[in-house]
């Protein structure tokens, strides 16, 4: 919990304009723990020009500027990378976005062949992706999905159903009570608990053990080339 409270205290000083001498300085916390709190933190122009005016900060100046600069060219490299891949992979094909969904659902699905099928995650676009594979791929439709969500108690509730059934564009009348769990998100030291966890949940049986053993036909396959192999 000590941790948590550090690292939210760091991210506060840091958006107040502070550095990172200064947020060491006051928590007693390394550089090293910093770099990796604060590595999406960086200081605004006008930060930057408070610390101009001091002739004593001008090495700390040089280093903000430095991390920002290096900032700029990750961001620019990052770019160029996206637009390559985007030529390169886009569209893909009905049956890649089924292996797709396949193999989502083999890292972030329910594997119980007795339920239902259903999908968790914090990720919207992850959601966003899962129903359009559930709707469009494995033409489930979409009126029998069902949205379950976990909350946290200092959460706004309405707000968070209202979040998801925006931006998953599903009707309130197929979200189910949602489950508020007695702990805080502000204790979380997590970024992806922002609208609490969603799931997307079929009740189809016979689509699930379709999806199970096409998850396992891929398994078994690369399992039994892979022994081949060696």
């Amino acid at each position: 919990m000590t941790r948590i409270i550090d690292r939210q205290k760091a991210i506060r000083l840091r958006k107040q304009g502070k550095t990172y001498s200064e947020i060491k300085k006051e928590l007693k916390i390394s550089k090293s723990t910093l770099s990796d709190w604060l590595s999406n933190f960086y200081l605004t122009n006008e930060q930057l020009k408070l610390l101009e005016k001091s002739i004593k900060r001008k090495k700390e100046l040089a280093i903000e500027k430095y991390r920002g600069t290096m900032h700029s060219k990750r961001e620019t490299r990052l770019e160029k990378i996206y637009d390559i891949q985007k030529r390169t992979i886009l569209p893909l094909l009905k049956k890649e976005l089924d292996i797709a969904g396949l193999f989502l659902y083999w890292g972030e699905g329910n594997k119980n062949l007795q339920g239902p099928v259903s999908i968790n995650n914090t990720d919207p676009q992850v959601l966003l992706f899962t129903l359009y594979w559930l709707t469009k791929i494995i033409m489930v439709p979409k009126e029998k999905i069902k949205v379950y969500i976990h909350l946290y108690a200092d959460m706004n509730i309405k707000k968070e159903i209202n979040y998801w059934s925006t931006t998953l564009n599903i009707s309130l009348s197929q979200f189910n009570k949602p489950y508020i769990k007695k702990s805080k998100r502000i204790d979380l030291d997590q970024k992806g608990f922002g609208h609490g966890t969603c799931a997307l949940v079929v009740n189809n049986v016979r689509l699930k053990e379709k999806i199970l053993m096409s998850i396992k036909v891929i398994a078994d396959y690369y399992s039994r080339l892979n022994l081949c192999y060696n």
